[in-house]
This record gives C-alpha cells, structure tokens and sequence, in this order.
C-alpha cells in the first residue's frame, strides 16, 4: 500500500477532546483536517480546516467529511455503521467496518473475544429481564450490568449483589429498568488487583507497534488517574503485550486500539474492553513517550511508518471533571506550582458534573513520583 503523505487531508469522524488532540498532532505532521461532530463548536472546531455538523447517523454528512478526506478515521465509537458505509465510499475507512460492528455492541465484542480464546472474566448475554434473573443466580455474588450498546464512563451501567439490605431479584428488576429494558451484558465482578491498559497500533501494511502498560485507577467508573509506565512484573508486561497485539492481528486492525484489562488478585490477566480510537489512559504518551498516541494514530491510518514507543521518563495524567466548576473556577496558578505539572484543557464550554474538561499531567523521576506531583497538584485546584 501506499502512504498518505502530509499535505494531503484526514477526515475524523467526532470533534471531541480526542478529535481535538488528534487535530493536533496531525497539523504538526503537515496534514490538512476536517471533522464531523453534532456539535458545530466542538472542541476540534478551533483547531481545524472545517467542521462538518451531522449526528453520528448522520449519513450524508459522513459522505460529505469522506468526499474531501484522503483518509478518515474515528474518536469515537458511537458512530452508526450507515455513517461509516457513507464514509467508506469515499475514502479508507480506518479502522474498518467489521471491527466497528464488533466493538460497538459489547455483546458481540465480548463474545468475539471468548470465541478467539483471548481470556475474559465470566459474562452472560442479556436480552430480557429473565435472562438477568438467570444470571444473577449463574454468575452468583456480585455482577456488573452493562448497556450493549452506548454509555461509557459508568453510564448506562448497573451493579447487582453490592447492596446488603436489597434482595437479589429486586435489585434485578431495578437494574433492568435503569437500562431501559435493553440488552445488555452481565459479568461478574472480580477481585482486582489492579487494572491495566495497552494502547497498540498497526498500520496497513502490518506493521504493529504497542505501547508500555499504564496503571489505571477509576473512581465510579470514571478514569480518575493513570500513569506510564506502570509498575508490574516484566512477566505480565511481557503478556500483555502480547495479548493486545495478537487482538489487533486477529482483527487485521488499521488504526490504534486500546485494550483494557484487569489483573486479579489470582494472577490472571483478563481482557475488559477494546476501545479502537485514542485512550484517555495513553494522554500521558504525550510526555511519556518518544511518540505520542495522537502521532501513532496519524502514522497507522496513513500507513507511515509507525512510531517509537519507548518511554522517556515516567508521566501521571489526572482527569478533571466538570465537577470542579460547580463552586469556583479551579486555581490553576496553584497547580501550576507543584514541578513538573502541566495543564491542558479541551476548550469546552460548559461544563458540567462528571464531563472531562481536561487534565493535568506530572513528569517524575519515577512513576511513583508522578502520581504523587499530579494528586498534589489537583489538590491544589
């Protein structure tokens, strides 16, 4: 295959914080880019050569990114196989349309991944109340419940087993209900150590390329912080490596893919969820790393040769929420002060509880020390 050069055009399907940085990354390479977003003042508008506004089923507006694009990729994956199809006739698609339908429904994806024999946790597809009454009692003890489809950051989530003065078929019912009668996915919750992400790349002529692990810690659902490289034995590192790129094989990826997953207390290494875009967890490659995964995913899509993904020095990223506006605008200039911290906000313009406005990130001497800076800097705000 042959490479798209810079100077010619990327079409991003999503405006979002991802679209954003991804912009970014790609003007720096010399490359044209053009977006669509439901919303006309996303945050990529600013930073980009146009901004096509369309729903992500807009169809006609996905052909109307693909017609001027070399190239169109995604940062989200909310967008409806009829846009991408839109897309496709235009332009490579990258990632594909067969990833996309695999991803973009949790059953499906979950299943892709047992039926490949890449390891999972227990799960049950659910498509009615009574398969959730059924898996309750299958999967025992305390299970997470999942919309197949959409949500993300906790949302469109329950949690079964974890109320002690609620029976089990009640909270069933209500769960059920909270998920609008969908189908979802139901997986049993396991006893963690810690959870863990690889971001890898392949580009279309199969090159592949992953990124060290990041150690992430969520706080109701929500990625609270990460950092890079994370401290695991080389064992694991070694294994999960290779899991993620064996997914991204499998699947012939054409793009980045981030592979989530848990380490239990018992040693195993099970696969949560894939996100095929840029991953908040890999903000920190922006420091981190030689290349970052905005670079990475211009290089794949473009079919460059891939980056260098080694690390330079340890880097701890905390998200800011829309949270802390609520009060006060947050002190900045005291943040700032802790060494070794960066801010770089999304340039959105509302904000609200729960919404990703930003981040911080802190270099350290080691990953420990990171994470240390950038908590005491958010302290701080």
């Amino acid at each position: 295959m042959s490479a798209i050069l810079p100077g010619s055009t990327i079409g991003i399907l999503g405006g979002g914080q991802l679209g954003r940085m991804t912009a970014m990354a790609a003007r720096s390479l010399g490359y044209r880019v053009q977006v669509m977003d439901p919303d006309p003042s996303c945050p990529a508008r600013f930073v980009v050569d146009a901004c096509f506004e369309g729903g992500w089923d807009d169809a006609r507006a996905a052909a109307d990114l693909a017609r001027g694009s070399d190239v169109v990729t995604l940062e989200i994956e909310q967008v409806s196989i009829a846009c991408l199809e839109a897309a496709q006739k235009f332009a490579p698609l990258r990632p594909g349309i067969a990833i996309m339908q695999s991803i973009q429904d949790r059953i499906l994806q979950k299943s892709w991944l047992a039926e490949n024999q890449f390891p999972v946790g227990e799960f049950r597809a659910i498509h009615s109340e009574a398969d959730l009454q059924s898996a309750a009692k299958a999967l025992g003890g305390k299970l997470f419940v999942k919309s197949a489809r959409g949500g993300y950051d906790g949302r469109s989530q329950a949690r079964i087993g974890f109320a002690e003065k609620q029976s089990s078929e009640a909270e069933v019912i209500e769960a059920w209900k909270s998920l609008g009668e969908r189908p979802a996915i139901a997986e049993k919750a396991l006893d963690l150590e810690k959870e863990i992400s690889v971001m890898v790349a392949r580009a279309p002529n199969g090159e592949t390329k992953s990124f060290p692990t990041a150690t992430n810690h969520h706080v109701n659902q929500i990625l609270a912080w990460s950092v890079i490289p994370s401290v695991i034995p080389s064992s694991l590192e070694e294994k999960a490596q290779k899991l993620a790129r064996d997914i991204a094989d499998k699947m012939r990826l054409e793009g980045i893919l981030a592979v989530e997953m848990f380490v239990t207390r018992d040693g195993r290494l099970l696969v949560n969820e894939l996100a095929p875009r840029p991953h908040n967890s890999y903000h920190t490659s922006e420091r981190a790393c030689v290349t970052s995964q905005f670079e990475q995913i211009v290089r794949a899509v473009c079919d460059l040769p891939l980056g260098d993904t080694s690390v330079i020095a340890p880097v701890a990223i905390v998200n800011l929420l829309g949270d802390l506006w609520i009060d006060h605008e947050p002190r900045f200039d005291q943040a700032l002060r802790v060494p070794g911290v960066r801010l770089h906000l999304y340039e959105k313009h509302q904000s609200r509880k729960g919404r990703k406005m930003g981040h911080l990130s802190a270099i350290g001497k080691t990953p420990e020390e990171a994470v240390q800076r950038v908590l005491e800097a958010e302290g701080l705000l």
